[in-house]
């Protein structure tokens, strides 16, 4: 058999033997730990794997090891428990193909690596002991070695899991001391590496074994090591904002386990964090993956604006080349499209769980996201970033549970955001350029120049509510949609804010609404949540109607608020009825506030058509404002508008499950 001999004669075999099937072997473990064999067949099969095991890690790098020919039957390289110092060296002094190491990790059985657990155990101590050495580039290499290992290793599934993972890493009698140096070497690496580029291979190795091992007790060494002054470090310290995702992610990841049924002291950490140069390096990051993010929607299908030029009408006609236009890039099938948008979001989208958590904890954070600028002249700010990637997002939202989760995540942001008044000021105060998704029709209309961030978040929301009606309607996504567009009305209501917008468009989507609600009842009743969705719905719509004149900007726009509900009086009446919402003489119910209305004009208007056929818009209007003097209607505070404010608790599953989803993602991030 071809082996590979290093220059301190250890025995690296090229080939791997084929896997020995034992059944039922008498085991024992000899003085060193390793697992001994009573046959001396099955002995000399199994080390020879478990050396294949540890050589394959060279496979495809560039080594002046020389190849030999030995015999392999020789008892003295058999009976060699420990591989020699001078071969971990040699090892982690080239660079490791991951890919190879991913395939034969993968393709190796858990009951085997238990059988030869002494040879990932030194793999893992060997690595250690060299990136604490900090010679250029062992440290690198051994730090992606372990990056792969690990993201391989502890996925695998395991008859005993915990107990079969620490004895494959370190042995049950020696996992307190094998993590503990893991955890302050790579705590002490990712806070005074050598090099930027060391420091973030340290976080990758980290996210690598917390996102694997999140359901172990291993991750509990990280919690109590406390990572978060390094991370932060290395953030304000990084040049590439981009860079910075990862240990924003891996700061996320460890203040959001466990996080409801123990204390975590990184909770404790986001809030009372007040670096401002830090905050704004982790502001500008999130802004730049947020692009990044947006730009991969807008690769599969590009919605921008086109504006008239020479250049696009030559273009149009198959003469661009003379006025020197590129040809456009060939535009994807709509089959080839609609596979790639299930791919979206992209797995940096993990960073929003962080994002939650710093702007749940921290306000004067919330205040450097609203309130920071672009450093680049002309480009959008953080905060407007944000917003234009999840206008991709919600439109979005309906094509798979990950995307679905990810815009519910980031709708809780905004719930955060606009629930508390002196943050809702600002997004009221603050006005920006965004870039909002035309992918899909209905589009609402081109804001021009820059405007308010609320009025940016309505239309998110709006579009949110337009473009994901399906029968099997994900009802949390739409209630939490009506949740923050209560709470933008109730304080535009209670601060009298008269905002410009387009005011018709929402009304016009939510009585839509309404009407898709009362077209599919029996497939929407069997979903869960549905009767709380519709009474946030009706909720909005009463709001609107009690309070529109204290934030709407003129009588004109409280005028076709009311015509609108009159048109939809006979849908309001089988909402009612369609979800049992009230009796039809109920006096305190809001849906009879609002069929009430709709009756009270609908009577004024057959009246007066009773003398004319045929009404005008002016006259329908005028008719409307009459009908003001003999309307009886009390503002009255919708169910959610008597909460306390953002309590965590209550979302504590959903929480829960966009934590699971962003663990995988950060595994399959330091996979790729």
């Amino acid at each position: 058999m071809p082996i590979y001999r290093t220059r301190d004669r250890s025995v690296i075999h090229s080939l791997q033997p084929s896997e020995p099937e034992v059944k039922n072997p008498k085991a024992r473990k000899d003085s060193n730990g390793a697992i001994a064999f009573d046959t001396t067949g099955e002995t000399r099969r199994l080390r020879a794997q478990s050396r294949w095991l540890v050589s394959e890690t060279v496979q495809g790098r560039q080594t002046e090891a020389s190849k030999c020919w030995c015999d392999t039957n020789s008892s003295k390289e058999d009976d060699e428990e420990e591989v020699s110092e001078g071969f971990w060296k040699e090892l982690f002094l080239l660079k490791p193909d991951a890919s190879r190491l991913r395939q034969i990790l993968e393709a190796t059985d858990p009951n085997f690596l238990l059988h030869v657990q002494h040879q990932p155990q030194q793999l893992v101590l060997q690595s250690v002991t060299h990136v604490k050495a900090g010679q250029t580039p062992i440290d690198e290499n051994a730090l992606d070695t372990l990056t792969v290992f690990f993201a391989v290793v502890l996925a695998k599934k395991y008859t005993n899991p915990s107990s079969d993972i620490i004895e494959v890493l370190a042995g049950l009698d020696n996992v307190d001391t094998v993590f503990t140096e893991l955890v302050t070497c790579l705590d002490q690496t990712i806070r005074d590496g050598r090099t930027v580029e060391l420091r973030q291979k340290a976080v990758r190795t980290t996210i690598a074994v917390v996102a694997r091992g999140y359901q172990t007790a291993l991750v509990s060494y990280f919690i109590n090591r406390d990572f978060f002054p390094a991370l932060m470090k290395l953030i304000h310290q990084l040049e590439n904002p981009l860079r910075a995702c990862e240990p924003f992610l891996l700061t996320g990841l460890l203040a959001n386990y466990n996080k409801f049924e123990t204390h975590n002291q990184y909770r404790i950490r986001f809030s009372d964090f007040v670096n401002d140069g830090a905050m704004k390096s982790i502001v500008e990051s999130v802004s730049w993956t947020c692009t990044l993010l947006r730009e991969r929607y807008i690769t599969i299908q590009d919605d921008t604006p086109t504006t008239w030029s020479i250049g696009g009408t030559l273009s149009y006609v198959g003469l661009g080349g003379l006025a020197g236009v590129k040809p456009a890039a060939p535009a994807l099938t709509e089959e080839q499209q609609r596979e790639l948008l299930l791919e979206q979001p992209g797995l940096e989208a993990a960073i929003f769980l962080t994002l939650y958590d710093f702007i749940m904890t921290n306000k004067l954070f919330c205040h450097t996201f609203l309130t920071l600028s672009s450093p680049d002249k002309g480009q959008p700010g953080p905060f407007s970033t944000f917003l234009s990637f999840n206008s991709y997002l919600f439109q979005h939202a309906y094509r798979t549970s990950r995307a679905s989760i990810y815009a519910y995540l980031n709708l809780l942001i905004l719930l955060i955001l606009v629930e508390d008044a002196e943050l809702a000021k600002l997004l009221c105060e603050t006005s920006a350029s965004v870039r909002l998704c035309r992918q899909r029709p209905p589009h609402l209309p081109v804001p021009k120049g820059e405007r308010p961030y609320a009025t940016a978040i309505i239309d998110l929301l709006t579009d949110g509510i337009n473009h994901n009606l399906r029968k099997r309607l994900d009802t949390a996504f739409y209630t939490q949609s009506l949740a923050v567009l209560s709470r933008i009305l109730a304080y535009l209501a209670k601060s009298r804010t008269k905002l410009t917008y387009h005011w018709a468009e929402t009304w016009r989507s939510l009585l839509s609404f309404v009407r898709f609600l009362t077209t599919y009842p029996d497939d929407l009743k069997a979903l869960p949540r549905t009767t709380e969705l519709v009474e946030a719905l009706v909720e909005v719509l009463v709001r609107a109607l009690t309070t529109g004149e204290a934030f709407l900007p003129d009588a004109a726009a409280y005028d076709d608020l009311f015509y609108k509900l009159v048109e939809s009086g006979d849908a309001l009446i089988k909402l009612r009825d369609a979800y049992s919402l009230s009796s039809p003489t109920a006096k305190d119910s809001h849906i009879n506030t609002l069929i009430n209305v709709s009756k009270h004009y609908q009577e004024l208007i057959d009246s007066e058509r009773a003398k004319k056929e045929h009404l005008s818009p002016k006259e329908v209007s005028k008719i409307i404002k009459q009908g003001y003097e003999t309307l009886s209607l009390e503002a009255k505070e919708g169910p959610q508008a008597a909460e306390s404010g953002y309590r965590e608790v209550e979302y504590r599953s959903v929480l829960k499950r966009a934590a699971r989803l962003v663990v995988a993602d950060a595994a399959n991030l330091v996979s790729r």
